[in-house]
């Protein structure tokens, strides 16, 4: 015998009938948009994959017996004379720093429905990002052509040191390259009108996917450029 129960508008069955009756309903049980749980996911698949690359880091660091480069020496600059270290790589984190609040401002106004602020703000966001990568490629540049510094070797010290080096700034590079296409291809469509019936909730998720970002960037300037 088969039970049900009203609630309000909705009757639930009990048994297999209900158990029918719910999956072909395609019952939600959190109210998170795919899209955002999707994006959820894919971040932390990623936060695996960034904590075996400096886990590995830490680990190469902590075993070898050549002397490891004074990461304040390899990545100073000399600017009119002075010798400045880790000038750049503050720059390059104050960047991504500053392009967390535009992307959080964006994220603000697209809430509120403010089409041309939004796509603004998520352009500025873009034009932080390609400052970044800008950066990070004279960064590369330096390193192999003036300092001779290889994947498999470095002349300065540890050979693991170029390999650790290209592997985890390389692959963050990437992800805020990527992370520049997305957020001009969204403020473009933000800006032409495409989310006015359907929300601005893609404004949110890339959002969290460029938070992600910057993240990961204090994690490997934390462990990488001050250790």
């Amino acid at each position: 015998m088969q039970e049900a129960t009203s609630t309000g508008s909705t009757i639930e069955q009990h048994g297999h009938a209900g158990l029918v009756a719910d999956w072909a309903a395609d019952k939600q049980t959190f109210t998170m948009p795919w899209g955002k749980a999707m994006m959820w996911i894919f971040l932390l698949s990623d936060t695996f994959i960034f904590s075996c690359f400096l886990t590995g880091y830490m680990s190469v660091r902590t075993t070898t017996t050549t002397p490891w480069p004074v990461p304040s020496e390899v990545f100073a600059l000399t600017i009119a004379g002075h010798h400045i270290p880790l000038i750049l790589i503050a720059i390059m984190t104050f960047i991504l720093i500053s392009s967390s609040g535009s992307m959080a401002m964006a994220v603000n106004c697209g809430y509120r429905g403010e089409r041309k602020k939004t796509a603004l703000l998520m352009v500025i966001t873009a034009l932080f990002g390609a400052s970044f990568v800008g950066m990070q490629a004279f960064e590369w540049t330096k390193l192999i052509v003036e300092e001779g510094i290889r994947p498999w070797g470095n002349p300065l010290g540890a050979p693991q040191f170029g390999s650790s080096f290209f592997m985890i700034t390389g692959f963050h590079g990437m992800h805020v390259s990527i992370g520049v296409i997305y957020l001009l291809v969204v403020a473009f469509k933000v800006w032409r009108g495409d989310y006015v019936s359907r929300g601005y909730e893609i404004v949110e998720i890339t959002g969290l996917y460029w938070h992600f970002v910057d993240l990961v960037w204090v994690f490997i300037f934390a462990f990488f450029y001050l250790w």
